[in-house]
């Protein structure tokens, strides 16, 4: 069984400072840590207050048992409740797995933002994709 629990990490002061206070997800699986989910705003201009960048993590020993799956679906629906219209994501080209729970739920594939970030000293694409809300912000 997937139990999913907000938390608010305590001793993470940089992560906390860059994460919206609502919209975090904590999923815990025969009462071990299994991953985690939340939302960044991206940007502070008011006409973008209901845009948030997603973040999900799965442990790896997690990863194939519906975790993901779990986090995303409880994710779009409080960013829902919570004012959101539209939720981005950056996804590495190769995580196809990432790219597909995405696709499940709603995103869709808007482009390629290439040499977008360096990691380990090699510049990274990635998949932009994003989610439009059906109940939020459709007036």
């Amino acid at each position: 069984m997937i139990e999913i629990n907000e938390m608010t990490p305590l001793d993470w002061d940089k992560w906390d400072a860059g994460h919206r206070k609502d919209c975090r997800l904590v999923a815990r699986k025969d009462g071990q840590l299994a991953g985690w989910a939340a939302l960044s705003d991206v940007s502070e201009r008011c006409v973008y207050s209901g845009v948030a960048e997603i973040s999900i993590y799965v442990d790896e020993k997690f990863r194939g048992q519906k975790v993901g799956d779990s986090l995303l679906e409880q994710l779009v629906s409080e960013s829902e409740a919570s004012g959101i219209w539209t939720l981005q994501a950056g996804i590495f080209p190769e995580n196809t797995a990432s790219i597909s729970l995405h696709r499940k739920h709603g995103f869709r594939i808007v482009g390629t933002r290439e040499k977008i970030g360096k990691l380990h000293g090699l510049w990274r694409d990635i998949v932009l994709m994003e989610r439009r809300s059906k109940k939020t912000g459709t007036d």
